[in-house]
């Protein structure tokens, strides 16, 4: 993958956004003024959680909310997505802002007077469900953005699309969805989307920062299925075996090698994670199969076709070298591609931020190895993804719970940041179209 850099002189400097963007104080003072609608909204979507394609309420509060605005809307894209079009009074290009609107099969452990505790069927199991990773919070403050822009539309010089997106955690098994199942139904399309911004809150970083990395900034995701098989035979006479268990043993061992021998780590990072084994019925059997879950991460399509590769060949060749088999299926049920920021556009936009948060509160981050499927949009336009500080100021990122779990938490106070952060880089870009 090749490396990117910012130039040391940028275009133009925060202090010339704010003065190009007269509308930036006006943006500042409706956002103040809605905080506690934002906060409001996002505390009734946490304690009524909904799972991937299943976001019925939340697709009808984004819809009613977005109606009264006298905002364009289109429900039912990409099964429950909402899609909203706001035209300025002046003419200029089509810029999309994106929330994600699903939640996990999370447990809630939280203490909060708006906890969830709902309870929903997830690949034929009872489980609890929780906005365990923000996406309660990128609704409202999207829903809190189409009301600052909504409230100047006249002197807005473009248009904007409100992307309001189901599934980005994956679709239910044997369904399509998401940003993927978006793009293929045209959701950048009439009107054509010009460019994208799209914000994730992090539980770990201060409020009041925004981080940002040009380029790969998360790992294209595979996740994978390897299917040994061996002979099956009584635990006590286990030379009559061709055990899948221990074969499933080496193998997890023999793929850690890929990072560890295979991967030029001065370059990117990787990930090679074997989450799941299932085999055998009782302690005296040895099972005739075994069958294991994982995911690969990478941040170059050279490293993924190398990881792919790599994890086929000790599968089957360490199978082998036990007397037995083994499928491997990559990818076994979803793929995202890297979430890849825009050099060029990250760097026009940088400005914007350090305008909003200023420039010390505007910090460049790490690749992270987790996903997005913001990357299928990202794919066919410019895209910038940022991340919103959502850890309390005294916080200890450390040890801040972190997302996709049961004790996961947010500082709302966070929020009015990322409203003025998204509606001033549509109003920014849009006047560096001019």
């Amino acid at each position: 993958m090749k490396k990117f850099y910012l130039p040391v002189l940028l275009l133009l400097s925060s202090a010339s956004f704010a003065q190009r963007n007269d509308l930036r104080p006006a943006v500042s003072k409706k956002a103040a003024e809605i905080e506690k609608k934002v906060i409001a909204w996002r505390r009734d979507l946490h304690e009524h959680p909904e799972l991937g394609n299943s976001e019925h309420r939340t697709a009808g509060i984004i819809a009613k909310h977005l109606e009264s605005l006298g905002i364009e809307v289109k429900t039912g894209v990409a099964k429950t997505g909402v899609v909203g079009i706001l035209k300025g009074g002046k003419p200029g290009p089509v810029v999309a802002l994106r929330a994600d609107m699903d939640a996990l099969p999370v447990t809630e452990r939280n203490a909060l007077p708006f906890a969830s505790k709902v309870k929903a069927m997830y690949n034929g199991q009872e489980v609890g469900v929780m906005h365990a990773c923000g996406h309660d919070s990128h609704v409202a403050i999207l829903m809190g953005v189409a009301e600052v822009l909504s409230s100047m539309k006249k002197d807005i010089p473009g248009t904007v699309k409100f992307i309001f997106q189901p599934a980005e955690e994956g679709p239910p098994v044997g369904e399509e969805g998401g940003a993927e199942l978006m793009v293929k139904e045209g959701v950048l399309e009439n009107p054509k989307v010009e460019a994208i911004f799209g914000l994730h809150i992090n539980s770990q970083t201060p409020v009041g920062d925004i981080t940002y990395r040009p380029g790969g900034v998360m790992a294209a995701v595979n996740d994978l299925k390897i299917t040994v098989r061996g002979r099956q035979a009584h635990g006590a006479y286990p030379w009559s075996s061709v055990d899948p268990v221990v074969i499933s043993a080496q193998i997890v061992n023999n793929l850690q090698t890929i990072v560890s021998r295979n991967l030029n780590l001065t370059e990117n990072p990787g990930v090679v994670t074997i989450g799941a084994i299932n085999g055998g019925v009782r302690s005296n059997i040895i099972p005739e199969k075994v069958e294991m879950l994982g995911t690969i991460r990478n941040f170059s399509k050279e490293d993924e076709a190398l990881f792919i590769e790599r994890v086929k060949t000790i599968a089957t060749k360490t199978a082998e070298a036990g007397g037995g088999t083994a499928e491997v299926k990559i990818p076994y049920s979803n793929h995202y591609p890297v979430t890849f920021n825009d050099v060029a556009l990250t760097e026009k936009m940088l400005p914007s931020l350090q305008a909003t948060a200023g420039k010390a509160h505007v910090r460049l981050k790490p690749p992270v190895t987790g996903a997005e499927d913001f990357s299928f949009f990202q794919e066919k336009i410019p895209g910038l993804f940022i991340f919103l500080g959502g850890m309390p100021k005294d916080g200890d990122a450390l040890k801040a719970p972190s997302h996709h779990t049961p004790d996961f938490f947010i500082d709302e106070s966070g929020f009015t940041l990322g409203v003025n952060a998204l509606s001033n880089l549509v109003l920014d870009y849009m006047v560096l179209k001019k």
